[in-house]
């Protein structure tokens, strides 16, 4: 295990209409003035927003609203953020809604006290020294944006799709009402569990040795995404299902998994330019790549992937490894076919043409790499898009 420090600021209130508690909590940490941003309709349709609202104007906290964000959220809605916070004063920023909202308002959060462009801090350009309050009201099981350091957003007339990794925006609160995810369409909800999923595979996938707590702490999760995801798809209205999916997707990505441990985030590094170039949805492009990515780095160490085939897909132990980690590959693409997602790029229109543009998009290091697991070149990305071209 490697050394490591951890710290989560966040605070956590959880359960059945616990949005109702959001202006008492900002009232105790001394917040007066808040940001609101959302997406596209419905937390207005459901209420949600009415409800926080009140609850802000119920402890005597002002508010602003910045609505429409998008899903794999744009700059132009971070921009008009960053000029409402500035000239009214705002004094942090509320993410009510997805990790849309959530990755929109802390790119305001960092924006507004900040001199230049938001984009440098994305680009790698400025290092963030400062930033406002981030609250976040969760509304799909997804990003784990309600407790993670990190922050994606696309350069839209580009379109580049960059993110954010700071403790400065890590929220410091994070209101969970699973009931709020009931009325997500079922498509949603599987592109969130493909995400959730995503996100323990890339701390899982890991070349640290001696990790057996944080081994077993992931696999757990990620059985019970398997279990529990099947069952929240199936029965909208199952508060035990949709709670349990929703404390995974926190757990999944704030840090709690990758303590001691070296991640690599290659597969999320290829996906991103497909969101940006195609639009397509991310846990969707997840789904699609991390089962040709695994396949891709089955070699590099094919007792890990047998681990995660016994661990975590089920499969039986077996004298030959190789063999039963490709079972448990094939297994988890089965399990994401009887969610509903996607298994190729062709869903998305990517052709064959496309596949040069896509990997000059991807974020390579100082060596031309991306990733720690088993770095990634430029011929590697463009093998695994080609084979999940299929």
């Amino acid at each position: 295990m490697d050394n490591f420090t951890f710290h989560i600021p966040t605070r956590f209130v959880f359960g059945k209409s616990a949005e109702m508690q959001t202006g008492e909590k900002l009232k105790e940490l001394g917040l007066k003035n808040v940001l609101i941003v959302y997406g596209t309709g419905s937390v207005v349709r459901s209420g949600l927003l009415d409800r926080v609202k009140e609850s802000l104007k119920n402890n005597d906290i002002s508010f602003m609203e910045l609505g429409g964000i998008v899903p794999n959220p744009v700059d132009g809605p971070v921009y008009e953020g960053i000029r409402i916070g500035r000239e009214n004063n705002i004094d942090c920023v509320l993410g009510l809604g997805g990790g849309s909202a959530l990755d929109t308002a802390k790119a305001i959060a960092v924006g507004i006290p900040y001199d230049g462009d938001f984009w440098d801090f994305y680009m790698d350009k400025a290092t963030v020294e400062e930033a406002l309050p981030v609250i976040s009201v969760l509304t799909i099981a997804a990003a784990g944006s309600e407790s993670s350091k990190s922050s994606v957003i696309t350069k839209e007339d580009i379109p580049l799709k960059r993110g954010l990794n700071t403790e400065k925006i890590r929220p410091v609160l994070a209101i969970l009402n699973p009931e709020l995810t009931y009325t997500v369409p079922a498509i949603q909800k599987a592109y969130g569990i493909a995400d959730m999923m995503a996100h323990i595979f890339e701390r899982y996938f890991t070349n640290t040795k001696d990790v057996l707590l944080t081994d077993e702490l992931c696999e757990a999760v990620l059985r019970t995404m398997i279990k529990s995801g099947s069952k929240m798809l199936f029965n909208s209205q199952d508060y035990a299902s949709h709670a349990d999916i929703m404390w995974a997707g926190t757990l999944a990505h704030n840090d709690t998994l990758a303590t001691g441990r070296q991640q690599d985030w290659s597969c999320h590094g290829i996906a991103h330019g497909i969101s940006a170039r195609f639009g397509a949805a991310h846990g969707a492009t997840l789904a699609v790549l991390f089962p040709f990515w695994m396949k891709h780095q089955l070699h590099h160490d094919v007792e890990r992937f047998y681990r995660f085939a016994v661990k975590v897909m089920g499969i039986d132990e077996q004298e030959d490894h190789e063999a039963a980690a490709i079972e448990g590959i094939d297994k988890l693409r089965t399990f994401f076919d009887s969610l509903g997602l996607p298994h190729s790029l062709k869903t998305f229109g990517v052709t064959e043409d496309a596949l040069p543009e896509l990997v000059d998009d991807v974020k390579l290091n100082a060596e031309d790499k991306i990733g720690f697991f088993n770095p990634l070149g430029k011929e590697d990305i463009l093998a695994i898009y080609k084979a999940a071209l299929n």
